[in-house]
């Protein structure tokens, strides 16, 4: 065998880590192993909106996973009320162990029962990786105890005393806590393999930083970007119409307490501006925060946030409107409306109609020049964008999400995007014209992720960079964008004007088209995946179960997984988000009921409610050598045995 140019410098390489034949064959036994292992458990979620307590309760209970391990393991041996008290030990153990402390009369007894349960679940959930992996995953401190423990070899009775010794020791040195934290932890650490973040993490809720910390400390993940995380994303690289949505949203959602306490983003320059400006009578109830609880932004009542609302807003339709006067190649002057304002009469003319605003008072617009900032407009500009770009933590997240997330994932077959392909009624790809090209499907989405790239990490003057920043504007909002996928954003409706009518944002023909099994087919070969097991999976429209609608669709083609993660949703979908896993065995997507509170699950150990709406078995269970790391693992053994050939045929030397 010959060698030649770089695959000879490739194998050079690769011998300085597989130092000689023993070491090669060695790692093609271990890598040929891994592969007939069942594939991990994939858990898929969408559009969390800064919802916390239910996000993190769906990784505290592996989605469903961890109770159904403990029922295959003590459903025939221990009474149901222990086994959900142990769930919820696992899920919560801090909180749940302050609970029973106060409870239990023989605490020691207690903690040798549960001790040993709690190892029984974690070799089950353990056993389907290698110990090399579990091993990496111990927590520091008792990771030797605990590999011990879940790796016994020999004659069981033989270690019998040797495996109830240790937990003895364990309670008599007064760490039996400590010890159930950990294993805890370690267990749900192993419950999900890969975790599938849909987009939309952003906007609504209150937690945002919080569910971006989680997501920083999770072992392995991908993201496919929402529309709110562009826009948080387009924000954090100083597009100013960005930026004011993003406060809009905040002070639409009382939620002012993200940017101030959660980024160190100020308001207050805004908000004195507000108040200077707006008197009571100039507020209508549109712009009263919705799902108003308490004040979250210090020293404010509700009129005062939504004088903060309705000057941000005006703010945002100015400088919008400054945006699409300079691209005209977004198409969108549809949504240059202030110039179609007669203020004499307090009505506005839309696409030909004439509707009346519920709203006449805009003492800062001028109707000869309705889009120009007044000088007091601009400095709240100035102070929002410095605020945005210099937020240290804020940057930390979105570096996060640029890292780890992309406008579609292809993994093990299924396609992942948040919202749709522009498509056209005939069933062809659209083709959208931006920065001079000519895109339709993947390409587009292609250009998306170098385009919003550009935008973050370029900082130069240059108008291209600048371009790229505009862009993200118009990826929140176009109906060319495959992050939002509706005719316009009624914004400016929904506010000003009460006929209903006026506020419809209608879906483009991706919504309708993809209930055909064979147009998902054409998608999905559009991305190059060729698969009777392939899915598409969305998030971003909730799916109104309420109203009859079913998130599974084209003969289980197509799988639309947000369900109203937030909770300004739950009227319109009955539902509290849905959760898709796909394990060796299959698909299984559970709708998930209202989340409570943690605290509520603690106490009554009553776990979160779901009910099946697809389970999707496979034919044979999946092993790692039918994923994709499976076909990476079979090229790196192919590489081995090149290597190993090398050696024996003494094209490389060994090294001792």
């Amino acid at each position: 065998m010959e060698y030649k140019g770089n695959w000879n410098k490739y194998l050079e390489l690769l011998s300085q880590k597989y130092r000689n034949v023993e070491e090669v064959t060695e790692e093609i036994i271990n890598l040929q192993s891994i592969l007939n292992l069942p594939k991990g458990t994939e858990v898929f979620v969408s559009d969390i909106h800064a919802e916390y307590e239910p996000f993190l309760h769906i990784l505290n209970n592996g989605a469903g996973i961890i109770r159904s391990k403990i029922e295959r393991i003590f459903k025939d041996s221990v009474p149901e009320s222990e086994r959900s008290t142990l769930a919820t030990l696992i899920y919560y153990p801090e909180e749940k162990l302050t609970l029973i402390k106060k409870q239990e009369i023989d605490l020691d007894d207690w903690y040798s029962i549960t001790l040993h349960r709690l190892i029984d679940v974690a070799k089950e959930i353990t056993s389907k990786y290698t110990r090399s992996k579990v091993r990496k995953a111990l927590p520091k401190g008792f990771d030797y105890i605990i590999d011990e423990l879940l790796h016994l070899q020999g004659d069981t009775k033989n270690k019998e005393r040797y495996y109830s010794q240790i937990i003895k020791t364990i309670i008599d040195l007064k760490r039996a806590d400590e010890f159930i934290v950990a294993i805890s932890n370690l267990i749900k650490r192993m419950a999900i393999d890969h975790l599938h973040v849909i987009g939309d993490i952003y906007d609504r809720g209150m937690s945002a930083p919080i569910v971006m910390n989680a997501l920083m400390q999770f072992h392995s993940l991908d993201i496919q970007w929402g529309n709110h995380d562009i826009l948080w994303m387009g924000a954090a690289c100083g597009n100013k119409a960005c930026i004011c949505n993003v406060v809009r949203i905040c002070a639409r959602y009382d939620n002012i307490s993200t940017l101030e306490e959660g980024y160190g983003i100020s308001v207050r320059p805004l908000s004195t501006f507000a108040l200077n400006t707006y008197k009571e009578n100039d507020i209508s109830d549109a712009f009263i925060p919705k799902e108003f609880e308490y004040n979250k932004y210090s020293g404010t009542d509700k009129t005062s946030i939504a004088k903060i609302q309705k000057a941000i807003s005006i703010i945002q339709f100015k400088v919008e409107g400054q945006l699409i006067k300079e691209h005209p190649e977004y198409n969108m002057d549809d949504r240059l409306l202030l110039d179609k304002i007669d203020y004499k009469n307090g009505t506005i003319t839309i696409d030909g109609i004439s509707y009346k605003l519920n709203d006449t008072n805009f003492p800062t617009i001028d109707p000869n020049d309705p889009y120009k900032l007044t000088p007091e407009e601009e400095e709240v500009m100035t102070r929002l964008y410095e605020s945005f770009i210099n937020s240290e933590k804020l940057n930390t997240h979105i570096s996060f999400l640029y890292a780890k997330g992309s406008a579609y994932t292809v993994f093990n077959s299924n396609l992942l995007f948040h919202g749709c392909i522009p498509i056209l009624e005939d069933g062809s790809f659209k083709k959208v014209s931006i920065m001079g090209k000519i895109l339709s499907g993947k390409e587009y989405f292609k250009f998306i992720e170098q385009a919003a790239h550009k935008a973050y990490f370029e900082n130069d003057n240059s108008k291209s960079t600048q371009d790229y920043k505009d862009l993200m504007w118009f990826f929140w909002c176009s109906p060319d964008s495959p992050f939002f996928g509706k005719g316009k954003m009624t914004t400016f409706e929904r506010y000003f004007i009460n006929d209903t009518s006026a506020h419809e944002e209608k879906k483009i023909p991706y919504y309708k088209l993809v209930e055909n099994e064979d147009i998902c087919n054409k998608i999905l070969k559009e991305f190059d995946i060729d698969s009777e097991d392939a899915h598409i999976i969305n998030g971003h429209i909730p799916v109104k179960a309420v109203k009859g609608e079913v998130p599974v669709k084209a003969n289980g083609k197509l799988l639309v997984i947000d369900g109203g993660f937030s909770k300004t949703y739950r009227e319109q979908t009955g539902e509290a988000g849905y959760t898709l896993s796909y394990n060796s065995y299959g698909l299984l997507l559970a709708a998930n009921k209202p989340f409570e509170s943690k605290q509520h699950i603690i106490e009554t150990e009553c776990d979160l409610q779901s009910e099946i709406v697809l389970k999707k078995e496979n034919v044979e269970r999946k092993r790692v050598a039918d994923t994709d790391i499976g076909t990476k693992l079979k090229g790196e053994i192919e590489d081995l045995k090149m290597l190993l050939t090398a050696y024996r045929e003494g094209m490389i030397k060994e090294k001792i």
